[in-house]
């Protein structure tokens, strides 16, 4: 008599990532933004249109389409001096009393234009596990 082996089944637990998300049977796209002149809403859209694959014919909603997004001259953007000094941005630390507001002006001082663009882009996407992948795929040049 032969004697066998119980097999043990292993179960693999799926996790909850972006690598069964990412779109690869999509060609690479690559999107070029000159933002000189421009206001920053209007680069914005564009950028996050793009990086959601709006502008790409193989569009599909819950994937991340390979299209990276080039934003140059930030530095020739056209801000109001008014816009720049009443716009504030708001966060919220989650203890008493912990909301925090930043000044345009002061984000731009310690951080610079690229910070204001990247907020920007950011509040235009979609809040979704998808958000971070996307947002990878910016690129802020001066």
């Amino acid at each position: 008599m032969a004697t066998t082996k119980k097999e043990k089944k292993v179960y693999v637990r799926m996790h909850k990532d972006t690598k069964n998300r990412i779109a690869h049977d999509v060609a690479p796209l690559a999107y070029a933004i000159d933002a000189s002149g421009k206001s920053l809403g209007r680069v914005a859209s564009d950028a996050a249109q793009a990086l959601l694959g709006k502008k790409s014919p193989k569009f599909v909603k819950n994937k991340v389409l390979p299209v990276t997004v080039t934003i140059s001259n930030v530095q020739k953007l056209s801000m109001s001096e008014k816009r720049v000094a009443q716009k504030s941005y708001l966060r919220y630390t989650h203890y008493p009393g912990g909301l925090k507001e930043t000044s345009m002006e002061t984000l731009i001082a310690t951080k610079g234009v690229k910070e204001v663009v990247r907020r920007a882009v950011d509040g235009m996407l979609p809040r979704n596990s998808l958000r971070k992948e996307r947002m990878k795929r910016l690129i802020i040049n001066d």
